[in-house]
């Protein structure tokens, strides 16, 4: 999914996190603040999921004409490999959730400096910092060319 639909999400309700002086970094607040970040996200996702199901179920028809009926399969294909992406997208965020309870969110996987808030408000489930991401990224496209 790409990220500006995934974040998409948070446009109409989203507030961004107040950091006051001194306030610990992932401190109860903050966690609590992409606690409800990741729910609402969650909650959204899945609503889609439902919308899609009745969808397939309720626009089913049986068209005589072969055109019309692959243009419907091609766009119930298109539809399930988005939902596809977001089921993967939805064991993310319990993933990160998980995170969040064990208090071991907002911190890189690769080198353990703190991601930052920002960078979490704009992708909530990132798990590496903005400089070990450039770097994977890079060694992805040396690997893949």
């Amino acid at each position: 999914m790409p990220a500006e639909q995934q974040n998409a999400f948070a446009l109409s309700n989203f507030v961004p996190y107040d950091i006051t002086k001194g306030e610990e970094y992932m401190g109860a607040p903050m966690r609590a603040h992409f606690r409800q970040i990741l729910l609402n996200w969650k909650q959204e996702l899945m609503e889609e999921v439902d919308r899609t199901k009745t969808h397939m179920q309720t626009d089913a028809e049986n068209y005589a004409d072969p055109n019309d009926r692959a243009s419907q399969e091609e766009e119930f294909n298109l539809e399930l490999r988005a939902r596809d992406r977001e089921r993967k997208l939805i064991k993310k965020i319990e993933k990160t959730l998980e995170k969040i309870e064990a208090d071991d969110y907002g911190f890189c996987e690769a080198c353990g400096v703190e991601i930052g808030v920002r960078r979490l408000e704009a992708r909530p489930t990132a798990d590496l910092c903005i400089d070990c991401k450039t770097l994977a990224e890079i060694k992805e496209r040396q690997v893949g060319a």
